[in-house]
């Protein structure tokens, strides 16, 4: 189905402006990646109606957070002088454990991390008391009709709304964000962002995180995140955040290719009613080798600032990956650690773990070819 009509970014401003009754959105950046954003979702996306009205609501949202933030800083100065502190980026292939670690990561005391409801809502509502109540009602609204959407997303990866998240919700504000290109049939979107300079971005995902932290009094401890999204930037974020270091999960991607194709089908099956898996496989299989490869030569620059993390370990020893991940950030655990982590554990086995069922063949792909494409990475790595 074509799109009924088409987006506008100018009228996007407007509404967004109109919204909040405010019109500062600080420096215009971020105009390039929304005029390309925009582009190529009115002539690639293939929006159904309901996708175009989501897209567009979405769209407006995040234009909106972009004027609260500047607004939100001109009022509270201070916030730009809060000292963030990210101890890591937890990035890998998608479908490599990396939602595991980062959960069961996230529940140190020694460290805070992104939560599904705040990444949503970053920004506090006029009146507001401290407990966030009402942002936190409106994600979990926002997470059930997001269910009902897509239903079959569920058991492909668990969301919980007052969960540790991923911080690339927080880049989408920027338009500078894989979130696009995994949601839509955008790729002269994904192609521009694996050639766009990222820092603005990064620079403020470092503000938001100040917002965050700012609201949270006592919330000063390291920052533990994760997004495969920051594999495309990884020279960006290690400058960005001195401290931090790059938690890289490791997995065949004979298996996390298609498995991740898998859920690229069912997050963009809410938007368009024109969804092939051939293509969406073809594409992520071209885009996950090139990122790698670019990986390959960051890493090379930095290799003090790198962890390794295979699946297998985080699946079958998770306590003790835990462990050595903390103690390689300069975190040791101790038994506050280990207490946090086996109630999260306990927790995970109590929440939804769906299954599904697919083969490289549904997405155009071969686990011969695989093999071939990324025996580079593999035969590294794994």
């Amino acid at each position: 189905m074509t799109v009924t009509t088409e987006l506008n970014v100018a009228e996007l401003l407007e509404k967004a402006c109109s919204k909040t009754g405010l019109t500062d959105f600080g420096d215009d950046w971020f105009r390039e990646p929304l005029d390309v954003l925009v582009r190529s979702l009115n002539t690639e996306a293939a929006l159904s109606p309901l996708g175009f009205e989501l897209t567009k609501h979405r769209l407006t949202a995040l234009l909106a957070d972009r004027l609260r933030l500047r607004a939100l800083q001109r009022a509270n100065p201070s916030v730009l002088d809060v000292d963030v502190r990210v101890a890591a980026e937890i990035c890998g292939l998608p479908r490599t454990g990396s939602t595991l670690l980062h959960r069961l990561l996230a529940a140190s005391p020694q460290v805070t991390s992104t939560l599904s409801w705040e990444v949503a809502y970053p920004i506090p509502f006029p009146g507001e008391g401290p407990d966030a109540a009402d942002r936190k009602r409106r994600a979990q609204e926002r997470m059930q009709v997001f269910a009902q959407l897509s239903p079959d997303f569920g058991d492909l990866h668990t969301v919980v709304w007052d969960g540790p998240e991923e911080d690339v919700i927080l880049l989408d504000r920027t338009f500078v964000s894989m979130s696009y290109d995994s949601f839509y049939w955008v790729p002269s979107y994904g192609d521009w962002l694996r050639s766009f300079d990222q820092a603005p971005a990064y620079r403020e995902l470092r503000e938001w995180l100040q917002v965050l932290q700012w609201q949270s009094v006592g919330r000063d401890r390291p920052w533990v995140l994760k997004s495969p999204h920051h594999l495309t930037a990884v020279d960006t974020v290690l400058d960005t955040f001195p401290d931090c270091k790059i938690v890289m999960t490791h997995r065949s991607p004979v298996n996390a290719v298609p498995s991740y194709a898998s859920m690229v089908r069912a997050m963009s099956a809410q938007y368009s009613e024109v969804v092939d898996p051939v293509r969406i496989g073809q594409y992520w299989s071209r885009r996950f080798a090139r990122t790698l490869q670019d990986f390959a030569a960051a890493r090379q620059a930095h290799p003090s600032r790198f962890v390794d993390v295979r699946f297998a370990d985080t699946v079958s020893k998770p306590l003790e990956v835990a462990r050595q991940v903390l103690d390689a950030l300069g975190l040791p655990a101790g038994p506050a650690d280990d207490a946090a982590f086996e109630a999260y554990l306990a927790q995970n086995r109590t929440e939804r773990h769906g299954s599904h069922s697919y083969t490289p063949t549904d997405f155009g792909l071969s686990e011969d070819q695989l093999q071939r494409d990324f025996a580079f990475y593999s035969e590294v790595y794994l």
